[in-house]
């Protein structure tokens, strides 16, 4: 990682089901690519699998929630607003955890 890009949150959280929950938030130099200076992603899904069960990202510059295999592009609210509509969309047990 380069000296211009700070971990703001990284944090794992892996359940007996074999399901993982995974928050990445980076700051990077504001750029065309990430004009808020933020790198994200809310990830949950079965450890290991190629797709998630729900995700919302902007690894490629674009804001995006991918369910299972689909991806869909998507307006960005704020990491907070994207955070908690993540949380609310995981099962109970494990929106409890954080």
């Amino acid at each position: 990682m380069s000296d211009d890009v700070t971990v703001v949150r990284d944090e794992i959280e892996a359940y007996s089901d074999g399901t993982v929950a995974r928050v990445r938030v980076l700051s990077v130099p504001e750029s065309e690519k990430f004009p808020d200076g933020i790198k994200y992603a809310f990830h949950y899904g079965i450890a290991g699998a190629d797709d998630p069960i729900i995700r919302f990202d902007n690894h490629h510059g674009i804001h995006e929630l991918h369910l299972d295999s689909e991806v869909y592009e998507t307006d960005y609210p704020g990491l907070q607003t994207l955070y908690r509509a993540w949380r609310s969309a995981l099962p109970f047990a494990k929106r409890t955890g954080w």
